[in-house]
């Protein structure tokens, strides 16, 4: 998410009740997660593991709960809990605006769009030029919507991320890490019905141009799919996951969260995605694995009882 202007990393500080270190001259162009940021950018990182990964990243100012070396031109923020402290910043900058009516006025809708009945339209969201929106969709606020888009009944564009922080304390608690991201469809999309397409928490969720979806599909938040995709029923995609170009996911793929799925890509029925998949080849199975060697190995498993006779009646001899 980028602020409507910069803000000075002084006030930041003081928003959060941070001890700034580093640059006290830094201007902060937005809030990102770590694997979205670019330069200007505010992240937190709140895991020691990471710390090298944020400190090392594009990101200018980082929120942090340890006193460490600061980087050349950067600032750090240091507080107990980076966490809490992200998300005051996300309610501040992007607070929750309530809706008064079925299509906000502040959502800007393209030459020739129809918009059938029941549909509700959120404050900020851009639709395109000749776009089909069917009854009962909902678009959240700050989506953008191509041209030639079609968006089937029950459809959700825009939810928030599942992305929740565990907290042991007297009972287990879980902390909503507050969505600022959006949705982004590219044109010639079309969405079957009764989707899910969650907003990133502070990047954009990216459906590419061309893309095909059928009912049922989810779309975990940031993830990015490339264009001409075709997904079948009831595929699941995990958050933060990068569909390249032109692969197909036929029914009931699911597909764990940060991977990569390589271009022109196929993945067979009901097949789980665990880890990263290089493109151009056909995967079944899980973990899906190439198709071909998956089915001499599923023949092989049949074959087991025959094999398993033949050894024991040469025992008996």
């Amino acid at each position: 998410m980028k602020f409507e202007a910069p803000v000075a990393v002084t006030e930041i500080a003081t928003i959060i009740g941070a001890e700034l270190e580093g640059n006290s001259k830094l201007m902060a162009a937005g809030i990102n997660e770590i694997h979205k940021v670019q330069e200007g950018d505010i992240s937190f990182v709140d895991f020691e593991k990471y710390y090298d990964a944020a400190l090392n990243s594009a990101a200018t100012i980082i929120i942090i709960n340890k006193k460490v070396a600061c980087p050349a031109g950067k600032a750090l923020l240091i507080t107990n809990d980076p966490f809490t402290a992200y998300v005051s910043l996300v309610k501040r900058y992007r607070p929750f605006e309530p809706a008064s009516k079925p299509i906000s006025d502040s959502a800007v809708i393209g030459k020739d769009t129809i918009i059938q009945p029941n549909v509700f339209i959120g404050n900020h969201v851009h639709i395109g030029n000749n776009c089909i929106i069917h009854p009962n969709v909902t678009i959240y606020d700050h989506s953008v919507i191509g041209d030639n888009v079609i968006i089937h009944a029950g459809t959700v564009i825009g939810a928030d991320a599942f992305y929740f922080k565990r907290r042991k304390e007297s009972v287990v608690m879980y902390d909503k890490l507050e969505s600022c991201g959006r949705v982004i469809i590219e044109d010639n999309v079309e969405i079957g019905a009764g989707c899910t397409i969650d907003k990133g928490v502070s990047g954009d969720t990216i459906i590419g141009q061309g893309t095909k979806l059928d009912n049922m599909i989810h779309i975990g938040h940031g993830t990015v799919i490339g264009k001409n995709c075709l997904f079948a029923a009831q595929v699941g995609i995990g958050g933060k996951a990068k569909i390249e170009d032109n692969v197909i996911l036929w029914g009931q793929v699911g597909v764990s969260k940060d991977l990569t799925i390589g271009k022109d890509a196929i993945v067979l029925a009901q097949s789980g995605v665990p880890s990263s998949l290089e493109g151009g080849k056909t995967y079944f199975g899980y973990p899906a694995e190439d198709a071909r060697s998956k089915r001499r190995e599923l023949a092989w498993i049949k074959r087991i009882p025959e094999i398993w006779e033949k050894i024991t009646s040469k025992d008996h001899q």
